[in-house]
């Protein structure tokens, strides 16, 4: 298997592909001001196995369009989604989230958990903008400084792995220069990170270890994973994922 199967294979089967949470999903609807909206139209950007896609459907009156580059997830998704009954309520879409095949001023919402740092914040918030309706709304979540200084071997680390985290304010800065203005925002809580992302993932790894026999690559993965599970524990007081929500002007 390649880098990117053995991430899928990893991270498939998880509820989450990342921090986060249903109330943390609900308070950013709650600061849409979509709750009692009918017929939206919607998007779920790197949606991935859909852990927020299905409390969307719940919350929200309309149709998701639910998007991610790999088939796997939306598989996974479209299976829960049956099992809820909502799956008349989600459509997926295997798409890069760099080259949407959306027209113009298509969507009410644009919602986006812990993805867009594969593209960026500012290039991805400045790329989506053109998909939403005037009065739109945009809701993201993304890695923060949520402190003014760093250990140096936080910000070695998170220089690597995502070169754009930057402060709470320099995100809704550059929301307010693209033609954003930001209706609210809020840091993610530590169980959001531990209780639904890392903990459930340390548990996948002997199973994924075994599926995948135990290879190099595969334990190299998990070496990773079990890495930046050890400094978000070290470090969780300096950063976390803003949720910011905003609507196009």
């Amino acid at each position: 298997m390649n880098e990117f199967e053995l991430l899928i294979d990893l991270h498939r089967y998880n509820q989450r592909q990342g921090p986060g949470g249903v109330g943390e999903t609900e308070k950013a609807i709650g600061l849409t001001g979509l709750e009692n909206e009918e017929n939206l139209n919607m998007a779920d950007i790197g949606c991935g196995s859909g852990g927020q896609t299905l409390t969307l459907a719940k919350k929200l009156d309309g149709h998701i369009t639910a998007v991610d580059l790999f088939p796997e997830f939306l598989e996974e998704l479209k299976v829960r989604s049956g099992k809820e009954g909502l799956d008349h309520r989600i459509s997926t879409l295997t798409a890069s989230m760099d080259d949407l095949p959306f027209g113009e001023e298509e969507f009410d919402l644009i919602w986006s958990e812990g993805a867009i740092y594969l593209m960026g914040f500012e290039k991805g918030i400045t790329k989506w903008i053109q998909h939403l309706k005037p009065g739109g709304i945009l809701a993201v979540s993304d890695i923060s400084w949520i402190t003014d200084k760093r250990p140096d071997a936080l910000e070695k680390f998170w220089a690597e792995e995502c070169p754009e985290i930057d402060t709470v304010d320099a995100k809704l800065k550059v929301l307010e220069t693209q033609g954003y203005a930001p209706l609210g925002h809020f840091i993610l809580p530590e169980d959001c990170w531990i209780e639904n992302y890392y903990r459930p993932l340390q548990e996948s790894h002997d199973t994924f270890l075994e599926r995948q026999g135990h290879s190099n690559e595969a334990r190299e993965l998990v070496k990773l994973d079990t890495h930046e599970y050890e400094m978000y524990l070290q470090y969780k007081e300096h950063y976390s994922y803003g949720f910011y929500v905003a609507k196009k002007l």
